[in-house]
């Protein structure tokens, strides 16, 4: 018996696009990442555990990010507190939700965004910085192919959007959180 030909196409097209699926993220997923910020002779060590339910609707990222470019900070910030949580970010027993995760591939795995709409800690070398405004605790994670993640957290930041489009950050902290661990799948 003869195979048709569309029914070839599409098993080949499935088997593509679940190679494809299993480079990205799988969902829920839970992170324990080493996190080490590095401040003149200091040096700050810990755990971060950060468990990914599900990432948001384009919509929502669409509201948010469209709340920034329009009405700057304030803007973003209100659409994020409307949305509900799809994870948390937690540090030392203290959790955070994640209002905001997003997705995106790129040629040595994914690069996966995380943005929590209350700050999880504050850190810095001048204890006169006013924490008014840094209301926003995000994750900038690459995950390689192998699962190996690299990345950057933010305890208490805010945000503006820039020239080209990209929000620009400004951390409360002198130095961003280093974040290193392995993506480990069943």
């Amino acid at each position: 018996m003869r195979t048709p030909r569309r029914a070839v196409i599409a098993a080949l097209l499935v088997l593509c696009w679940g190679s494809l699926a299993g480079a990205a993220g799988e969902y829920p997923m839970k992170l324990s990442l080493n996190a080490q910020l590095k401040a003149a002779a200091t040096t700050v060590s810990s755990t971060v555990t950060i468990a990914v339910e599900r990432l948001m609707e384009e919509s929502r990222r669409t509201r948010v990010t469209d709340g920034l470019k329009f009405n700057g900070y304030a803007g973003a910030l209100k659409v994020l507190r409307s949305l509900p949580p799809v994870g948390t970010i937690e540090v030392s027993g203290r959790p955070v939700d994640i209002k905001f995760a997003h997705e995106q591939p790129n040629k040595d795995g994914f690069r996966l965004v995380l943005v929590a709409d209350q700050p999880l800690f504050f850190l810095s070398g001048d204890a006169s910085k006013s924490k008014a405004g840094y209301e926003l605790t995000i994750v900038d994670l690459q995950v390689g192919a192998k699962g190996e993640i690299t990345g950057t957290m933010a305890g208490a930041a805010r945000v503006k959007p820039g020239p080209d489009g990209v929000p620009i950050l400004d951390d409360f902290a002198v130095a961003p959180v280093k974040l290193e661990g392995n993506l480990r799948r069943p």
